[in-house]
């Protein structure tokens, strides 16, 4: 303590007025300082509120000066990567002097070919008879209207015109091929044709995916009356059936047996396509249905019908079971061992497991059971027959060249007859592969050239000290073209598989270290959301996705019947 509080101290015992009055001058100095030094003493805590206050500020601004340059750089980049994809900048013209790759389809393997060949080295022509590519995985979803068509749509001139080289782009269907003559005849299948609708194109390369067509096993009635789930078409299609079996089983005077047929849907197909569907239908009723048409979605039903064991073969059986069991849950029947046997206007005729017969009444019947192949690959097949012989499809080796060519024809995708299942995942990796081996055999013939080149040179060479530099660089020529001569066989890659079983739930078989991981569950339906939107070839697909999600989750789907 201070000597003047000290002294000031008796001063203090007292009332401050009585003391005052009693104090001689230099004692009423004495306690004014004291008082005055008791006071700043006293303000010094109240000092550390302030401290933590200004530090507080502190941060807020740190914070949200740091997201405001986020949310600023986060917009202006999202702004300059749409921009770029709008606007591709100029490109090679075609150049007489590069061979030329006709590209046939517009599916999983074309374009993932297209996405990665380098242009520079070849005239690249495609042809299809759609002007788009599809992503099919989510295309159950179209069908019940979780997603809207143009979402998972990519059309084929955004890729091609982001390449260096520029890419014809034909729509039409092909409808011949000619192994021997190189040539490729195809047809405008377009409502609007031009005076021209039928040409021959001739190819130094031929690219064949055109995929498959849906598979019937000659089934009377399922091309007349089921719908498939394999074009854009088909799932446009099923929606408006399945309203019309909604808003025909509402129209008043209807019989309970009516009722029952109009409201039963029957999914065909164990396999992921008819599983996705079939919890993509079951979302709808619980989502939508029971708040717009409460008095019928108790009534709707949901069969899948298998003839296999078990649906899902190509996943594990802790898959399989847990898949069941949330079908079960759901009140989705399954139908096992179970075959179709026609398929009528109003029901399905069914063979059970023991052989007997039954006919079941249905309002719709989705066909998602198998593929075949298009009358154009069973014409191509038929002029090979010594070395064409699978009837499941084209025969390919090692480098996915088809067999029975001399090498200028390769074909991916479910065209093929290989060891591997008809995925859009193996169709992808083809793509990819066969990019590879087209940027290896064009370096390759540089090199045959550069070959030519130096050898010409060598014999005008009269110096030693340069024909030992021609000698050299012929040489690494000679070593590099070694390596380009052994193309590496395709090797498929497995990534796993995913698939979606309703009520927010999927399923997904994962290959990890050297085995698998099998998970299911509402944390593998985020995961299987995150991989599909990766998968999408574009930021726009992936943000017209990721809207659709959102609006459905916000607003729910739409239960208007298109016309």
């Amino acid at each position: 303590m201070r000597p003047a509080q000290k002294l000031a101290r008796p001063l203090l015992q007292g009332s401050r007025a009585a003391a005052l009055v009693r104090a001689s001058p230099v004692q009423k100095q004495i306690c004014r300082r004291a008082f005055s030094d008791s006071s700043s003493s006293s303000a010094l805590p109240e000092s550390a509120p302030v401290i933590k206050q200004t530090r507080w500020r502190n941060f807020l601004q740190i914070l949200g000066l740091t997201t405001l340059v986020t949310v600023v750089g986060g917009v202006g980049g999202f702004y300059y990567v749409t921009q770029k994809e709008r606007h591709p900048g100029p490109q090679l013209p075609f150049d007489k002097e590069k061979k030329t790759v006709v590209v046939l389809g517009s599916g999983w393997g074309a374009t993932s070919l297209l996405k990665h060949l380098d242009t520079e080295d070849y005239n690249v022509v495609v042809i299809s008879p759609k002007n788009y590519f599809l992503f099919t995985p989510l295309l159950p979803s179209v069908a019940v209207g979780t997603l809207s068509t143009r979402s998972i749509l990519q059309p084929t001139r955004y890729i091609t015109r982001h390449k260096t080289r520029t890419v014809s782009v034909i729509e039409a269907e092909a409808k011949s091929v000619d192994p021997v003559a190189k040539t490729v005849t195809f047809t405008d299948n377009s409502e609007i044709q031009g005076e021209v609708s039928t040409t021959t194109l001739p190819y130094d390369y031929l690219v064949y995916a055109v995929g498959a067509e849906v598979q019937t096993f000659g089934i009377p009635g399922v091309r007349e009356h089921a719908c498939f789930m394999k074009e854009l078409a088909d799932a446009e299609r099923m929606q408006r059936q399945f309203m019309d079996c909604l808003e025909s089983a509402a129209f008043p005077g209807q019989s309970q047996q009516e009722l029952d047929r109009l409201l039963h849907m029957v999914v065909v197909g164990g396999g992921p396509t008819g599983v996705e569907l079939s919890g993509e239908l079951h979302d709808f009723l619980e989502d939508d249905l029971k708040s717009w048409y409460p008095e019928l979605a108790g009534k709707v039903r949901i069969t899948l019908v298998e003839a296999l064991p078990s649906v899902l073969p190509m996943f594990s059986k802790q898959l399989i079971d847990y898949t069941e069991s949330t079908f079960k849950e759901s009140k989705i029947e399954i139908l096992t061992k179970t075959m179709v046997k026609e398929v009528k206007p109003k029901s399905v005729v069914l063979q059970n497991p023991d052989k007997s017969i039954v006919e079941v009444p249905c309002g719709m019947v989705v066909w998602a059971a198998g593929n075949t192949g298009r009358q154009v690959t069973r014409d191509l097949i038929a002029q090979l027959p010594t070395a064409q012989t699978n009837r499941r499809g084209i025969a390919v080796d090692d480098h996915m060249r088809m067999d029975g060519t001399d090498g200028s024809i390769f074909a991916i995708g479910d065209c093929t007859a290989t060891s591997y299942a008809p995925t859009a995942q193996v169709a992808s990796q083809q793509g990819a592969y066969l990019a590879r081996i087209f940027k290896q055999m064009a370096r390759k013939e540089a090199l045959v050239a550069h070959k030519a080149e130096l050898s010409a040179t060598m014999n005008q060479i009269t110096g030693e000290e340069e024909k030992k530099t021609v000698v050299s660089e012929l040489a690494s020529v000679e070593k590099q073209l070694s390596k380009l001569s052994k193309l590496r066989p395709f090797q498929y890659s497995h990534q796993g598989s995913l698939a979606y079983i309703g009520s927010d739930k999927a399923i997904a078989d994962l290959p990890f270290m050297n085995g698998n991981v099998a998970t299911g569950g509402v944390a593998t339906f985020l995961f299987w959301r995150s991989a599909y939107l990766s998968t999408l070839f574009s930021l726009r697909n992936r943000v017209l996705v990721a809207n659709d999600w959102l609006k459905v989750k916000i607003f729910g789907r739409d239960v208007s019947r298109d016309a």
